[in-house]
């Protein structure tokens, strides 16, 4: 088969790219741009194009399929032709389908914890050396890509609630039509695309009541949302729910009594702990028992931003985390503090995407920070401009996160000099960011 990925450079689609050929497939690709670390992986595998852009001639009747990824824009010539042409055209999840079909589906969705969640189910089902497909949104270690299409009986899936292509804007997670659908839970996000509360968790609702009697739904029994939906939704398929389980701290580590045994764990915080019990539930509709699995993940050591440690002595630790919606951002505090209350914590958070730097949604981020003893927000001026946002001054970020304390920084050279400025014996420093604080060196810095 040939296939054509239009939009080659995204984290998914290349990755996409590289399992398809993998497979056995012929793969070509497009984009205007692409950027590390896409380039050279797709440069290892013989699959970087041999100049950026869009060019008609790349679409031919040889073409099995036409692949689009998600910032494809409607007008692109190479889609034009493909449509002309009367190739078939897929989003990537109606692809990701089309080669699942005839497997085992699960789907993790919500608006918090899916990679780690998948990566925990991932790293479970490895250590029993079960044979599965997969697609994640991060480079998981032991993985060599984040996505893989093979023969194997199942697949794990992270399933996003943003829009398939351009020419389908409906949820990627409603694509999979999973056996196993899994929401972690609510909490608004992708403003630019769904720009009230409640077309946002509409999104959930459709994706609850289109699962048949068939279908197993796992669902976070601790998230309000979730539990306001199911109240309006008519929902078909078998509700299984998930709670916190009773843990403990010791020593700084994180510690689970279940049955009479003491598990022990590399991970941290309230929500990690809720994260293990969601793909612990996943697990067991996949035949796996408990103690095997808990067994099994006394040996995760987390996804990959998701609590990353740069650097740790007797002093102190600088963390780094994935973190950029309301939800994240309080989550990822509290469990660095949870663990470590003795220890100053210095909270940095970087204002990055479109929802962060509005001003009608940055009201979301009231309070999230409270439990650190210092809290910095940073944001790049020149990153407002781009996205065509009115001005954003300091004043109005201490107003927004309710907090004259704050320190707010719009310069990332006096971002760096602050950091320094702060750094005290036994405390720890936490990063987060979905972008990289204007390309702030982390490594030299921690």
């Amino acid at each position: 088969m040939q296939i054509h990925l239009i939009a080659i450079g995204g984290a998914v689609m290349h990755n996409l790219a590289i399992a398809l050929k993998t497979k056995g497939l012929t793969v070509t690709g497009s984009d205007d741009e692409i950027f590390e670390p896409s380039l050279s992986r797709l440069k290892k595998h013989g699959l970087l194009p041999e100049e950026f852009g869009w060019d008609p001639e790349n679409i031919h009747h040889k073409l099995d399929a036409v692949i689009l990824g998600m910032h494809t824009r409607a007008d692109n010539p190479e889609l034009q032709r493909a449509i002309e042409l009367k190739l078939p055209v897929y989003s990537f999840p109606e692809y990701v389908f089309e080669q699942s079909k005839d497997k085992i589906r699960v789907a993790v969705c919500g608006s918090h914890g899916k990679t780690t969640i998948t990566s925990m189910i991932m790293h479970v089902l490895k250590t029993q050396k079960k044979d599965f497909d997969y697609l994640v949104g991060a480079q998981l270690a032991g993985f060599e890509t984040m996505v893989q299409i093979s023969d194997a009986p199942l697949i794990i899936i992270e399933g996003d609630e943003y829009f398939a292509s351009p020419l389908d804007k409906r949820p990627k997670f409603l694509h999979y039509k999973a056996q196993i659908t899994l929401i972690s839970g609510i909490a608004w996000d992708h403003f630019n695309v769904f720009p009230t509360f409640e077309n946002y968790t509409d999104q959930f609702k459709i994706l609850m009541e289109s699962l048949s009697e068939q279908k197993l739904l796992i669902l976070n029994a601790e998230d309000q949302n979730i539990n306001s939906l199911l109240i309006k939704a008519e929902v078909k398929a078998v509700i299984k729910k998930y709670s916190t389980p009773d843990y403990y701290l010791e020593n700084n580590v994180f510690h689970l009594n279940f049955e009479n045994k003491i598990y022990i764990f590399e991970i941290f915080g309230k929500h990690n702990m809720q994260n293990m019990e969601a793909a612990r539930l996943v697990c067991n509709a996949l035949n796996i028992e408990n103690e095997t699995f808990y067994t099994a993940m006394e040996s995760f050591k987390g996804a990959a931003k998701r609590l990353e440690i740069l650097y740790k002595n007797e002093h102190g630790i600088v963390f780094r985390d994935f973190a950029h919606a309301p939800s994240k951002v309080q989550a990822t505090v509290d469990a660095v503090k949870e663990q470590y209350p003795e220890r100053t914590l210095v909270a940095c958070l970087e204002l990055h995407t479109f929802s962060s730097l509005n001003k009608t949604f940055i009201t979301h981020y009231k309070n999230t920070m409270n439990k650190a003893d210092v809290r910095i927000v940073y944001f790049n001026p020149h990153t407002v401009e781009l996205k065509k946002l009115p001005e954003l001054m300091p004043d109005e970020v201490k107003h927004f996160f309710n907090d004259d304390s704050l320190y707010v920084i719009n310069n990332s050279k006096q971002l760096a000099k602050l950091l320094k400025m702060l750094k005290n014996a036994n405390t720890n420093f936490l990063l987060m960011s979905s972008g990289n604080f204007d390309n702030l060196e982390f490594d030299i810095l921690a």
